[in-house]
């Protein structure tokens, strides 16, 4: 459903800003439910966070292609925010622990690298058969597969190894009279405090957000993007293929990006704005390779800054802190959509494209001027290639595509 759900609203009916309406709702819902979520990623098993995570996506995905209306989009992009909380720092953290565990955690950037990349080019792969199943079977074909596909995900949550033990024991103490709720704040309040007083892990935490909102948010408006383009409207999702593959080819660098300090961001960041800017005011569909360009080097950075954020956690409040960071990205990508809405009464989706890769400057000037705080003897290097240095998402928002 992703390359063609923004078509099916506007084959609704829905306008430009009633779309952007939408895609506000999700991620309110998404930030509303982020920290909760974290946290009770901390206090449970991860494991089964993410094999229930995907049945609520399938569940919007079935209102909207049996009940198309406002409403219906509505509640399943409630839904699917619900899904992305409990992904998010869920996955992250269960998988750095898991290496962490293995003695493998300076190959996490790597790791999470391939997995993205993977996950890229499975949505690549399911985007190629979405222009043949639109053509032929319509929006109702596309939603009952993406359907399948969340169901399958949730059996690959419920496989995922987890070895952990119950919070008490980490943190070497009993709380036999404490009720599940007290629990639950004890690792609010710890991961509150650890963000509030440790700069490396405050630094990491804001690069998420910095890096990830703003192209994170034009995702959802690429599709609209290509139609003004003169795209075909069977032909968007091979558009949208072409920015997977660039998505995948960023998975793959994450390591080498890791590894570069804060100048080496600002310049990767800037590089990717002035692509992204430049592909979308060709406003033809080969500007598209452009864009590809552009969200490849995002995608590196995302993935790069995470492994940043984790590398600096060391403690109980993994998943917690880290939705502090996807708590953080949602409120910004809240902001890009409102302000998408308005700018759109006036501007074209090329120039609203442009002006907010623009905007990146605003955050490569603020790592140009940021210190390094993940140097070699932080551990944050490795003899592989891959460092936990650097962004939801990428968001909880990626895990739900297909």
């Amino acid at each position: 459903m992703y390359p063609v759900y923004a078509l099916l609203f506007a084959d609704t009916g829905l306008s430009t800003a009633e779309i952007s309406s939408l895609f506000a709702i999700w991620s309110i819902t998404s930030f509303v439910l982020e920290i909760p979520s974290g946290v009770l990623a901390d206090a449970t098993s991860r494991r089964v966070l993410l094999a229930i995570a995907p049945l609520l996506t399938a569940a919007g995905y079935a209102l909207w292609i049996f009940a198309p209306s406002y409403p219906a989009f509505a509640l399943g992009f409630a839904l699917w925010g619900a899904q992305g909380s409990l992904q998010s720092g869920a996955f992250e953290a269960l998988a750095y622990e898991e290496l962490e565990r293995l003695q493998a955690a300076t190959h996490y950037p790597t790791v999470m690298g391939r997995a993205t990349a993977l996950a890229t080019v499975a949505s690549a792969a399911a985007t190629a058969l979405a222009a043949p199943v639109l053509a032929v079977d319509g929006f109702t074909g596309v939603g009952i597969a993406s359907i399948a596909a969340c169901v399958a995900a949730a059996g690959v949550g419920a496989a995922l190894p987890e070895h952990r033990a119950a919070p008490d024991s980490r943190r070497g103490r009993r709380h036999d009279d404490e009720d599940g709720f007290a629990g639950y704040l004890d690792v609010l309040r710890t991961g509150a405090a650890t963000a509030r007083t440790q700069l490396r892990v405050r630094a990491a935490l804001l690069l998420v957000p910095a890096v990830t909102a703003i192209w994170g948010s034009l995702d959802e408006y690429l599709p609209l993007l290509a139609v003004e383009a003169g795209t075909r409207l069977e032909a968007v999702p091979l558009l949208a293929l072409l920015v997977y593959a660039g998505m995948a080819v960023g998975g793959l660098s994450a390591g080498r990006v890791s590894r570069l300090d804060p100048r080496g961001f600002a310049v990767l960041l800037l590089f990717a704005a002035g692509a992204l800017a430049a592909g979308a005011l060709t406003r033809v569909p080969a500007g598209f390779m452009l864009i590809a360009l552009a969200f490849g080097a995002f995608q590196a950075l995302t993935v790069a800054a995470d492994a940043r954020l984790q590398a600096a956690i060391d403690g109980d409040a993994r998943s917690t802190i880290t939705s502090f960071a996807g708590f953080a990205t949602e409120v910004l990508v809240v902001g890009v959509f409102a302000a998408y809405a308005v700018g759109s009464q006036l501007l074209d989706h090329a120039t609203l494209f442009a002006s907010f890769a623009v905007a990146h400057t605003a955050v490569a000037a603020w790592l140009w001027r940021t210190p390094d705080h993940h140097s070699a003897e932080d551990g944050c290097g490795s003899a592989s290639g891959a460092a936990t240095v650097p962004l939801n998402r990428s968001s909880g928002r990626d895990a739900g595509l297909s």
